[in-house]
């Protein structure tokens, strides 16, 4: 069986995001933001999470290689930090907040689209982050969720498997992060 990887930028949720996953059914391999490039393509994985981190995506480590040598292939989806990576592999931006929220829960209203399918709107999650994400109008991806303040909270691309969530679906703060798990392994 093909493994999904959970890409570890040094933060300290990685292993509440994997504990999430394992509980929806696919226990992730957690490999450091460090690992090399040809070791994650040996491994022939079914999908990649890659996981929240204290900086930005020039400093992602492998994160912004594996969007490039992946996207096309496997499914993907970014948290907090790696939403950030796939906004910019897109030609998106990382740019400061309106404010930092760090350890706060924000009501976030969807479109029901991407990994908020069947998701109540609005729901509540908990957010940990200085920095948000700017797509530009003629990109492949489209924000299909947002926080109060209109600071994008979601994403998805139009023709791949490709997903991002600004907020924490781990915490149990965030409301149905259970049901969001379930379907990215769906599209696995």
């Amino acid at each position: 069986m093909k493994p999904l990887i959970l890409i570890d930028n040094f933060d300290s949720f990685t292993f509440n995001l994997a504990q999430l996953f394992a509980m929806a059914g696919k226990k992730p391999r957690v490999l450091r933001s460090n690992t090399a490039l040809s070791l994650i393509s040996e491994m022939d994985p079914a999908g990649i999470i890659i996981g929240p981190g204290p900086d930005d995506p020039e400093r992602s480590g492998v994160s912004m290689e594996v969007l490039e040598y992946f996207s096309d292939k496997i499914p993907i989806l970014g948290i907090c930090l790696g939403m950030q990576c796939i906004a910019e592999h897109f030609g998106g931006k990382t740019i400061p907040s309106p404010e930092p929220v760090h350890g706060k829960t924000s009501m976030i209203t969807h479109e029901g689209r991407g990994i908020l399918k069947n998701i109540p709107s609005p729901f509540r999650a908990c957010r940990y982050h200085s920095l948000c994400v700017d797509i530009p109008a003629k990109s492949p991806l489209c924000i299909c969720g947002r926080s109060e303040d209109g600071t994008p909270m979601a994403l998805f691309h139009r023709d791949l498997p490709l997903f991002g969530l600004q907020f924490h679906p781990e915490s149990f703060l965030t409301e149905h992060g259970h049901q969001m798990a379930l379907h990215f392994l769906g599209v696995l």
